[in-house]
């Protein structure tokens, strides 16, 4: 075939999936191609997929028809976590081309040129999980006033509910001076914050690479990775994006709140208030080991902002469980909850656990506690009124306001005139907006 010479992205998930979409991005810039906006007509869309939704199928679908109407005759690939775990399923989608698993993905551009046109038949390249071990660097650039950078992947716990070690495979990062070298690189190209990322970013430092097959001890911890970025990257600020509350230490909260760019800023998953649950999830912790943490990080840092991410509906959570988990957090000093509402994932042993909770249960439980994080934002934003704080400024879709958050994530607007976007300018926050999502302020 003709060597195509644009392709487009669209990426579905999570932090992680926009880093590695980024470099897909520059690998294929690198070979000649054009990349445009998925909105535009191209030669070759890569869709990038996520395995949390619900409706991955129905999602994935909608987007490959959106993609063949901008562009019939388009090669259409698909990679990421669900074409990993159901590559026959997305194989069978009309129009998908090429369907490539966790190992192969960045190796995309070999597979292209492999690749011959079969309409309605899709070609796969998806191995078994457990012979993905190698580590691929990557960072996004040149969208956003701030960068996601990839310092780990994979995950060797083994929760009751989650797909990710089965999409992903076993623990593996990043060399610290690989992360350093990265992240130093974005911080010329005029990033002024940088977002860590990883699926169990804690764990960093297990199996730094491969040699020859094996896998290599681990170096190092994440607390020797933030401790290295600190010193040595000259970006003003550098964020956590999601951390187990387990491997959240006294030693990383403490060494966080005297850092000279990393923000007072930590989203700690809790996923339940209540132990029977964290038990059933096989978490690796107990609800005490959690507020503990909030303590300890609102015993350095009493401006901090804490989020959590929360499952309602988990198999054999009655509604006393339910209360004691809403009470339990309604009681914790945290800023805002991501909730979620359970969803049976194939090949999860909570998929077939007994005692499933009415999917109508579920939702009005996720109602609730979105409800509480609301009130709970609202509170911690109130808090901050009348102080001034810096904020790192950015485009608004109202062209009337420029956007931004401050150091400990308060989400902020301030007048167009008074700003210029990617710079850190110290705002006055002075009220809510109409909505209550953001703060209101003004430069002094």
């Amino acid at each position: 075939m003709a060597t195509p010479r644009t392709v487009a992205f669209h990426t579905l998930g999570c932090k992680l999936n926009f880093s590695e979409t980024s470099a897909l991005s520059r690998l294929f810039e690198q070979e000649g191609y054009l990349p445009v906006r998925f909105e535009d007509a191209a030669d070759i869309y890569v869709i990038n997929t996520c395995s949390v939704t619900e409706q991955a199928d129905r999602e994935c679908r909608k987007i490959v028809r959106q993609a063949l109407r901008r562009r019939p005759d388009a090669f259409i690939v698909v990679t990421g976590c669900y074409a990993q775990l159901k590559p026959e399923e997305i194989a069978g989608i009309p129009g998908v081309d090429l369907v490539l698993g966790a190992a192969e993905k960045f190796r995309m551009l070999q597979y292209l040129n492999e690749l011959t046109k079969a309409p309605g038949k899709g070609m796969i390249h998806a191995g078994e999980i457990r012979e993905v071990n190698d580590f691929h660097a990557a960072f996004s650039l040149g969208d956003r006033t701030r960068s996601f950078l990839k310092v780990q992947d994979g995950c060797d716990y083994k929760c009751s509910f989650c797909t990710i070690p089965l999409a992903r495979g076993a623990s593996r990062s990043d060399t610290i001076e690989n992360a350093v070298a990265h992240a130093q690189r974005l911080a010329e190209q005029g990033v002024r914050e940088i977002v860590l990322t990883g699926v169990n970013l804690g764990d960093f430092g297990r199996a730094t690479g491969v040699i020859e097959g094996e896998r290599l001890k681990r170096e190092a911890l994440f607390i020797d990775l933030i401790r290295a970025l600190d010193e040595a990257v000259d970006v003003p600020r550098i964020r956590i994006s999601s951390i187990e509350p387990n491997l959240l230490t006294d030693e990383i909260i403490a060494f966080v709140a005297q850092s000279r760019r990393f923000m007072p800023h930590f989203h700690v998953p809790l996923q339940s208030g209540n132990d029977k649950q964290l038990r059933d999830m096989r978490r690796r912790y107990r609800r005490d080991l959690y507020a503990a943490r909030v303590e300890s990080i609102k015993h350095y840092m009493p401006h901090a902002c804490i989020g959590c991410d929360v499952i309602v509906g988990f198999p054999g959570e009655t509604e006393a469980d339910f209360l004691e988990s809403y009470r339990f957090i309604q009681a914790l000093d945290v800023s805002y909850l991501h909730v979620f509402t359970y969803s049976e994932r194939a090949n999860t042993p909570a998929a077939t656990m007994p005692n499933p909770v009415p999917m109508e249960e579920r939702r009005r439980r996720n109602q609730a506690l979105r409800g509480l994080s609301e009130m709970k934002r609202r509170h911690f934003y109130q808090q901050h009124l009348g102080t001034a704080r810096v904020v790192l400024v950015e485009q608004h879709k109202d062209p009337a306001w420029l956007g931004g958050f401050t150091d400990n994530y308060i989400r902020v607007e301030i007048p167009r005139e008074m700003g210029k976007v990617n710079t850190l300018q110290l705002v006055r926050l002075d009220a809510l907006s109409p909505n209550g999502e953001a703060v209101r302020g003004v430069v002094p």
